[in-house]
């Protein structure tokens, strides 16, 4: 089971509990029974799934509840405050003093996604406002450095490495004399050994030289409960340590290793959530549970909204508040949307909405925003600017050019013109640009 069915069978439980005429005993134990299921199902551990299933009963049937709220809201209240607690209960987020750089070291069995995730973690403090630059130790695995650079390269964040060294100690030294003016720098070590002992002998060998300021282990998502083992002799080894889970967009076991890895108190820090490079989140157990269970997390969405708008220079601001508004406008305003990642992953930070949307929906949106990237891409620099050029040969051309139908250009076109409209009623109401409006629009006689 996915998170993402791991988070729609708990929704459903509580959803029966709202149903309910009564809530009572026979309605807790029957939720309960629904959320042993869930777990279960998701590769959670027998033991750890007995324990909160306890928790969550003994607390909803004896606890006092608090004033002011119903029995249906205290359950509610007790399910979400207890699979917070069995996730981690606390965020532990990077604490980097302003002008001291920040050394973060990776370590994680081979095939764990390390270096991608070191590139994830660069891209994710880049956003934040941060310099960092990556550093490649892995002198085992050919290739290493290769994928790293050319991970590096995707997000212009600086690199060093050598190919032909063969003692990572001599390369993170020199790798941390080129980088005296970053933030932060991750150096991304060997993940060659399959015994955690071997591990995490290199990794005290490492730590020993380069004095890092945190040591951070990525582990697979997908290995389920064998997490648990990993982040034991993890924790028990470094104090200043902190756990990356990855792959844990379409794992059938996430569930499984996330619980194992909070139950032996190692401090999850980041979760990956997909294949690209922006999907990376800190973990915060409340949010993380709060989407779980249909309630949203308005606080992320919040932030990936702030980190995908445009920055409009003033000038240009005004220009388009008059009616100056290009396709190549339009263009930024997609690939800033594009940015904040997947549709559904949005959807699914909003209260109540992440089951409520058909797939197929969420596909026909998805692949009409793709689709309006590559005509715009197709189109000729002054047709970008004047988009009042359009006549019935140049939609046919960018069509054929762009692998797409003639009505799909003119569908463009009007959302085009619906968009340059509604930034002149901005200016009458002196509002902001607005981030993203509408999908339609009627298409004017300049474009039929």
């Amino acid at each position: 089971m996915a998170l993402d069915r791991l988070g729609s069978s708990l929704t459903d439980a509580i959803k029966k509990v709202f149903r309910s005429s009564v809530v009572d005993e026979a309605t807790v134990k029957e939720l309960v029974r629904d959320i042993q299921r869930a777990l279960l199902q998701a590769d959670v551990n027998v033991q750890l799934v007995l324990g909160i299933s306890k928790r969550i009963e003994e607390r909803a049937l004896k606890e006092k509840m608090p004033p002011g709220i119903s029995r249906r809201e205290h359950v509610i209240k007790v399910v979400y405050e207890e699979l917070t607690r069995f996730v981690g209960e606390k965020n532990v987020p990077l604490k980097m003093d302003p002008g001291r750089r920040y050394i973060l070291m990776l370590v994680g069995i081979q095939g764990s996604g390390k270096t991608t995730h070191a590139a994830k973690l660069a891209r994710y403090l880049q956003k934040k406002g941060l310099k960092p630059a990556l550093i490649c130790a892995d002198t085992f695995r050919p290739g290493a450095f290769a994928q790293l650079q050319q991970l590096a390269a995707r997000i212009n964040v600086p690199i060093f490495g050598d190919p032909k060294a063969k003692d990572p100690v001599k390369v993170v030294a020199q790798g941390l004399k080129q980088f005296p003016d970053k933030d932060v720098v991750l150096v991304d070590t060997s993940g060659r050994h399959k015994e955690e002992r071997d591990l995490i002998k290199e990794m005290k060998n490492l730590e020993k030289h380069i004095h890092p300021n945190e040591v951070m282990m990525v582990i697979d998502g997908t290995i389920g409960q064998q997490a648990l083992v990993q982040a034991q002799t993890f924790h028990e080894a470094t104090p200043i340590g902190s756990i990356l889970v990855t792959k844990l967009d379409g794992s059938a076991r996430g569930g499984g290793a996330l619980s194992a890895v909070a139950a032996t108190g190692a401090p999850i820090k980041f979760i990956g959530t997909g294949e690209k490079v922006e999907d990376i989140e800190q973990f915060v157990p409340s949010r993380f549970v709060g989407r779980l269970l249909g309630m949203g997390d308005l606080e992320t969405l919040l932030e990936k909204v702030q980190e995908a708008e445009i920055k409009v220079p003033q000038k240009k601001a005004k220009a388009m508040l008059s009616g100056k508004f290009t396709l190549t406008d339009m263009y930024e305003q997609f690939e800033a949307v594009r940015g904040m990642g997947p549709f559904r992953k949005v959807l699914q930070m909003l209260p109540g909405m992440s089951s409520k949307v058909p797939d197929d929906m969420l596909n026909l949106a998805e692949g009409r925003l793709e689709k309006w990237r590559v005509i715009i891409q197709s189109m000729r620099p002054d047709e970008k600017e004047n988009p009042k050029m359009f006549n019935y040969s140049r939609v046919r051309r960018v069509a054929r050019g762009s692998g797409t139908s003639e009505k799909e250009v003119k569908e463009l076109l009007k959302q085009y013109v619906m968009m340059r409209r509604m930034l002149k009623m901005m200016k009458r109401k002196k509002g902001r640009l607005p981030f993203m409006q509408g999908m339609g629009g009627q298409l004017p006689a300049e474009f039929k």
